[in-house]
């Protein structure tokens, strides 16, 4: 089982590619686990539980796509971009920022920018790649500049494309790129003007719209696992010899408070890396773990947690829902 984790941190460690995992959930190989690389293009880019049908059995299995930890990429160090820079870092981006006027860029590394390319933007956006995990924000100074660094980013794979500016100008470069070829569905497919429609007028405010925004784009779009670098290093701590449980949420109904892929660790004595929810829900969970490492022959098992709403509201809850939770011993 940890030649698998082992795996995985030396495939997270690479800076782009997605990365897929397969975990056989029921049969004599329940609990065996594949990894694999590359473009996803063998699914529909989506986790899910699925159920395989072969000429001998029917086969669940639960297959998921990794996510790398997202990365936020700004072009533009103007007023706006400060409060989004230390936004992006509060809720777990790798945050680089574009900017060609040095001075600016000094701005957007003393708010916290893990990453300043002081170059034009098509230089700049030329040495980025692009990825299912990679988040675009176009804040520059003119529409010129606009125009160069959307007509680049669409050009890559990405999440999200925001693009700040008012409708008029964002037209223009919408006209402009679609002059030179670009597709008119990608440009329509920005999110323009970029943020939540909250009245935002304040730098700060303004940076919470987008914020919003991209929130709301994350969590509507297609569930993703992900494997914290701190669960990550406790798996595969080679001080800590104690059993492990790994709970990962595979299904969810209702209002359960996390998605699909969320994942904890239960250590033996109790004590947990990440989360899964919270509440009686999670307190379950764990409660199952340690029954499972107390058992010799038991390394795979799935529980379901049900928390309905009476349930909840008899925990002080404000969400119940239910739960199907995968529990590997690692």
């Amino acid at each position: 089982m940890n030649r698998f984790y082992e795996e995985l941190k030396t495939a997270l460690a690479l800076p782009e590619g997605d990365i897929w995992s397969e975990t056989v959930l029921a049969g004599e190989h329940a609990g065996e686990k594949r990894l694999s690389c590359g473009d996803g293009a063998g699914a529909e880019g989506e986790q899910k539980v699925k159920t395989l049908h072969d000429t001998e059995s029917q086969t669940r299995i639960y297959r998921e796509r990794i996510g790398r930890t997202p990365k936020m990429v700004i072009c533009g160090a103007g007023h706006v971009s400060m409060p989004i820079i230390r936004m992006g870092k509060m809720l777990g981006f790798t945050v680089t920022v574009i900017e060609d006027r040095p001075q600016f860029a000094d701005h957007a590394r003393a708010a916290g920018a893990d990453q300043v390319l002081c170059e034009p933007f098509a230089d700049g956006l030329s040495k980025i790649r692009g990825d299912s995990d990679s988040w675009f924000i176009v804040v520059t100074r003119g529409h010129r500049y606009d125009t160069e660094c959307l007509e680049a980013i669409l050009q890559k794979p990405y999440a999200y494309v925001g693009m700040m500016g008012s409708r008029r100008r964002v037209a223009i470069v919408k006209d402009q790129l679609e002059a030179k070829g670009v597709c008119r569905e990608a440009l329509d497919g920005v999110h323009t003007p970029i943020g939540l429609k909250i009245g935002a007028e304040t730098p700060e405010e303004i940076a919470v719209s987008v914020m919003a925004e991209i929130i709301r784009v994350k969590n509507a779009g297609s569930a993703k696992g992900g494997y914290s670098p701190e669960l990550l290093d406790a798996v595969l701590n080679p001080e800590d010899s104690r059993e492990k449980v790994l709970a990962t949420i595979i299904t969810r109904k209702g209002s359960a408070p996390r998605s699909v892929g969320t994942k904890m660790l239960i250590r033996a004595d109790g004590t947990t890396v990440d989360t899964i929810g919270g509440g009686c829900i999670e307190s379950e969970v764990i409660r199952k773990a340690l029954l499972m490492m107390r058992a010799e022959n038991e390394g795979f098992r799935l529980c379901t947690v049900d928390m309905t709403a009476d349930a909840a509201e008899d925990e002080g809850m404000v969400c119940g829902g239910v739960v199907e939770v995968m529990l590997e011993k690692v």
